[in-house]
């Protein structure tokens, strides 16, 4: 990942209330007991993104409490059940209102406004950091890439600053950003060797040891 170079946040989607699943998907833990939540914020941080911003909603208190001591921003979308577009509206618009870093240009390498993002929902339990810093190698304000697993399309999303605002004007329901993505053909990455980018919805589908 070009984190050292480029400011690369991470945004983790974890609004939605889980309905097929019995419970907020935020809520499932991994074998290790950790929330899902969790789990993905920390990923981000391995993979070296800064700053880590969640998107909260369903059991917003109860998720909020899981990320007490985690190092990230957490955003609430009061209005989530609108779809996860909502929460991805909420997350680029927080993110493009951080305050860039202060100093006169060129600044110090990893500093300054972040000039890209990594988008994950929160049920891809399979996502490793291999998979987030291989789609974030291209990461530059005009960057649209997405990973791939045998040629289908998944997570990470990679959103260069230069798209925050489409992004944020077409977003809508649980379509989510699928549509802006097919129109401005997103790099495909192939992560297939390195990660599983399944997204888990139903207890039946859940690995083992989750739950």
């Amino acid at each position: 990942m070009k984190s050292a170079d480029v400011p690369v946040a991470g945004l983790v989607l974890a609004a939605g209330a889980g309905r097929r699943m019995g419970t907020p998907k935020a809520l499932v833990h991994d074998p290790a007991g950790i929330p899902w939540v969790v789990r993905a914020s920390r990923l981000l941080a391995d993979a070296g993104c800064s700053p880590v911003v969640v998107v909260i909603g369903a059991a917003a208190d109860q998720v909020r409490a899981d990320l007490t001591t985690e190092p990230v921003q957490v955003v609430e979308a009061t209005d989530w059940n609108e779809g996860m577009g909502v929460s991805l509206r909420a997350g680029l618009k927080t993110l493009r209102d951080l305050p860039a870093a202060s100093g006169t240009p060129p600044e110090p390498a990893g500093t300054g406004e972040v000039v890209a993002v990594v988008v994950v929902p929160v049920d891809v339990p399979g996502l490793t950091a291999a998979a987030v810093r291989r789609v974030a190698e291209g990461a530059e304000a005009g960057a649209l890439a997405r990973a791939t697993y045998h040629g289908a399309p998944g997570h990470p999303v990679l959103m260069g600053r230069a798209h925050w605002d489409g992004v944020i004007a077409s977003a809508r329901g649980d379509e989510g950003a699928r549509g802006y993505l097919r129109e401005h053909r997103a790099e495909q990455v192939e992560c297939s060797d390195i990660a599983d980018g399944a997204d888990v919805d139903a207890a039946a589908d859940l690995p083992r040891g989750h739950g």
